[in-house]
């Protein structure tokens, strides 16, 4: 039976259609099976013409029989149909709902059927993805938010030690007049300084907060307009530390969807910070391709250190910068994280000949020019 439904490309067809071949099948093989139990009927009636006490009981055994036939081929057509159209996906939905009640999200959902269980089921599979998505988009979230607030803390404990110290140190001398004019402006100057700091840093924590409520607004523009747009800004940037620029282009369009905005904040920051490495030259290459905008941008200067390639994108790493309170180490993480809402990604390295070398990807859409 098994064969002669798949034969007959039952899981092909959609339930309302499947149900009506059943029914008729189920009719033609009931109506079949009455035909012989008439006929047997009647030829019992024949053989035994001449009992009486035979004859009575044949009527009421074929309607019995015909009853039972009916109610036996309904019963059947159901069990097929549940059988071969609705067991199979609703186990597997069954059991894909108590994984996902479990949070357990990394498994597939397949069923081959083209009818509306087929679909279900893919659907299902849709919606289990988006779920896994998310759920590791929130988790990474919250690691990074972790991370962040520990690292935001460590970065205090300096300044906060420091205004602790200095406040001891007035509480105990300066009711006793024990400190000189000097000493005491000196230290209120040192103070004033740390108290910027911190200032600075709750900035850079409300500025990355922000972030996560950035909308991302990708509108259609021409290439040439972006690339123009980009390359006017990299000059001034590069002109003020006295670097010298070039770019290059590899576009498959020469339309692109994108939000300007949020590229050129990402391209500002990466221009900047390979105009304070570079020795004496910064290069950028635009490429578009397979529906992704790419900018490379790379320094002729030292390059990355192992421990900067590691951490480089890291919120407040720093590197071997000097001047702490003029350099938060934000530039690369805010970078990261625009990125990534553009559904691309940063990725930090060292160039073939030397120097720094970072690439951002944007998803911009395929447009046809």
């Amino acid at each position: 039976m098994a064969k002669i439904i798949d034969w007959l490309r039952l899981k092909h067809m959609t339930l309302l259609q499947s149900f009506i071949f059943l029914c008729c099948l189920t009719l033609i093989t009931v109506l079949a099976v009455i035909t012989l139990e008439f006929e047997w009927a009647e030829s019992i009636r024949l053989r035994f013409a001449n009992h009486s006490s035979v004859i009575d009981w044949v009527l009421p055994s074929l309607v019995t029989m015909v009853l039972l036939t009916v109610a036996v081929g309904i019963v059947l057509m159901a069990v097929l149909f549940y059988r071969w159209k609705l067991k199979k996906p609703l186990e597997i939905l069954m059991k894909a709902s108590e994984r996902i009640s479990a949070n357990d999200l990394g498994f597939h959902i397949s069923y081959d059927g083209k009818d509306e269980m087929g679909e279900l089921c893919r659907v299902f599979e849709n919606m289990r993805g988006q779920l896994e998505k998310n759920y590791k988009a929130l988790w990474r979230s919250v690691e990074e938010r972790q991370q962040l607030n520990a690292i935001f803390a460590h970065d205090l404990r300096t300044p906060l030690a420091v205004l602790k110290g200095y406040s001891d140190f007035l509480t105990t001398y300066l009711p006793a007049k024990k400190i000189s004019e000097e000493k005491l402006l000196d230290m209120v100057q040192t103070m004033k300084v740390h108290i910027v700091r911190l200032e600075n840093y709750t900035e850079a924590m409300n500025s990355i907060q922000k972030l996560e409520d950035m909308p991302v607004n990708s509108r259609e523009t021409g290439m040439d307009h972006l690339i123009s747009l980009l390359n006017d800004s990299a000059r001034q940037i590069t002109g003020q530390c006295a670097k010298g620029f070039d770019s290059s282009i590899d576009a498959e369009s020469n339309k692109i969807a994108v939000d300007i905005h949020l590229v050129m904040q990402v391209f500002e920051n990466l221009i900047a910070n390979a105009a304070l490495y570079a020795s004496s030259h910064v290069s950028v290459d635009y490429r578009f391709c397979k529906g992704f905008f790419t900018i490379t941008v790379t320094d002729d200067g030292v390059g990355f250190s192992d421990e900067a390639l590691q951490k480089a994108m890291l919120p407040f790493y720093r590197g071997e910068i000097g001047d702490a309170n003029a350099h938060h180490g934000l530039g690369l993480y805010i970078c990261k994280a625009l990125c990534e809402k553009h559904e691309g990604r940063l990725h930090v390295a060292n160039g073939s000949d030397g120097g720094g070398k970072v690439t951002a990807s944007f998803f911009a859409g395929l447009i046809n020019s």
